[in-house]
């Protein structure tokens, strides 16, 4: 696959990017794309290896090691370096729903357990796969596949964040008729509201929703399933109705319920769960035109961002953007080592550092990471209107716990320290399914809240009801979200069907 000794001639070559300090001027994507020529010799890099591990998508030590999806990606590779960018798309296709979304919002699976990165940089797949789904649009060969053949059944999705967009297309392909119900007042669920647009240009679902729409999917927003009573709109969709009126129900309402931080002077003003602001933000922005960014969010303020993944560092990033005073990221876990721990081997997913756009941003403007380790919030200190003012942070050390066995950060006595802070956004995970919604569908959960179904299905215990991505697995990656609406999908098409040739 590619050129034999590809890896051996080029080095990696990176696409270019916008400076930091001029890409935080606006909200646009800000990684540009290589010239045709750099795409095919980056794919040519790709080595015939005897174990293609970046399509295995298998789980290694409770992480995900390439790509779930299963995409071909030495036979996606070999036909880019081969300048056949539309056979690329066909082979693409056959595994992957939405390369557009994934090649710039994905960490790259694929390259974390590419061979060629054992002992050398990964291969650009991620960055070859952007190549491939833009020059697809371009040249009009992406289409919303609309079916010539309707089989009379009807399938209602919930949620059309990437899970339900996947199922969706799936069973519209297969000629099933499929409505799909949001409870935002736009389409895409966490791709739309969850994730910047300078990481996703919303154009990009607006895009591939319009070609949705062409074959026949209907969309409902501000329909939110489930949420009756003196909240519900007059005119809502109940869940009785979605059980007459369809022959399948599949529930893709994510895993939308945020942990919180209980500390002392939680009710101050001035503190946001990270996915509600991060809403706020890009709601604004569309509804303006991006002519009106709500700077008064963050405008001259000491910005806290408590935890340290990837939404933690949208809201670094987000809040720079809203000209921030000061930053200040907070994660609870030890400083990672800059290289694979001996515990940690190839093709595991490296549990190494990893300086993202918004701490590169951070370090651009502030001069340095905005990251603490180790560190916690011991309260949130109001004014005298109740406004957030300070924070008390103190240090945490790792300790076993004598009972369990297992290693807890615990508060170190005396290590508090206070410092000023007007904005918290707290970006620490979250616990699963919302209950108003599980509740009213009257579906089982698991420990972790999550829709409880048997190993490696979607079917509830309610029949006639299935669900799918992080409302089944809990929190997780876009790609997988992606690759639990196919096989869902496939579900529900053989017991609508008695058989199924997804």
């Amino acid at each position: 696959m590619g050129k034999t000794t590809g890896f051996l001639e080029y080095e990696r070559v990176d696409a270019p990017v916008i400076s930091e300090k001029e890409r935080i001027k606006n909200f646009n994507e800000f990684h540009e794309a290589k010239n045709p020529e750099e795409t095919k010799r980056q794919a040519a890099r790709c080595m015939d290896c005897g174990v293609p591990f970046c399509q295995a998508g298998v789980m290694l030590a409770g992480m995900m090691s390439g790509c779930p999806l299963n995409n071909l990606v030495p036979e996606v590779n070999d036909l880019v370096f081969r300048g056949k960018l539309d056979l690329a798309y066909e082979r693409l296709s056959i595994t992957h729903s939405f390369p557009e979304f994934t090649s710039r919002v994905c960490p790259a699976l694929c390259e974390a357990a590419c061979t060629c990165g054992l002992h050398d940089a990964p291969v650009c797949t991620k960055e070859n796969e952007k190549a491939v789904i833009e020059y697809a649009f371009e040249h009009g060969l992406v289409n919303g596949g609309k079916p010539s053949v309707r089989t009379g059944k009807k399938v209602a999705v919930v949620g059309s964040g990437p899970s339900g967009l996947a199922c969706a297309d799936m069973l519209n392909r297969q000629g099933h008729e499929v409505t799909v119900f949001e409870r935002s007042d736009r389409v895409g669920g966490l791709l739309r509201y969850g994730i910047p647009n300078m990481k996703l240009e919303k154009s990009v679902i607006d895009r591939r929703v319009a070609l949705m729409e062409e074959a026949g999917i209907t969309f409902f927003v501000n329909a939110n399933i489930g949420l009756e009573g003196k909240k519900a709109s007059k005119d809502a969709v109940t869940v009785e109705n979605l059980k007459r009126d369809f022959d399948a129900v599949v529930l893709a309402c994510g895993a939308s319920n945020p942990r919180d931080i209980k500390a002392p002077g939680r009710d101050a003003k001035g503190i946001y769960f990270a996915v509600d602001f991060l809403k706020t933000v890009t709601k604004t922005l569309l509804d303006t035109d991006f002519k009106k960014p709500p700077v008064e969010l963050c405008k001259g303020k000491n910005v806290v961002v408590i935890g340290g993944g990837d939404t933690g560092n949208d809201c670094v990033g987000t809040s720079i953007r809203l000209g921030a005073r000061s930053v200040t990221q907070l994660e609870m876990m030890p400083k990672p080592c800059e290289c694979r721990a001996a515990g940690n081997p190839w093709p595991e997913w490296p549990r190494v550092l990893k300086t993202d756009y918004g701490q590169e941003e951070a370090i651009a403007v502030f001069g340095s990471d905005p990251r603490i380790y180790q560190t916690t919030v011991k309260e949130f200190v109001k004014d005298s209107k109740g406004n957030l003012k300070e924070l008390v942070i103190i240090s945490l050390e790792p300790k076993k716990d004598e009972k369990t066995g297992r290693m807890n950060m615990v508060p170190v006595e005396g290590s508090e320290k206070t410092i000023p802070c007007e904005v918290v956004m707290i970006a620490a995970g979250f616990l699963g399914s919302e209950d108003y919604v599980t509740k009213a569908f009257g579906v089982e959960v698991d420990g972790r809240t999550n829709v409880k179904t048997e190993a490696g299905h979607f079917k509830t215990s309610k029949p006639g009801i299935y669900t799918v991505g992080d409302m089944h697995i809990g929190q997780s990656l876009v790609v997988r979200a992606i690759n639990e609406g196919r096989l869902a999908a496939k579900e529900v098409d053989l017991d609508l069907m008695g058989y199924s040739v997804l």
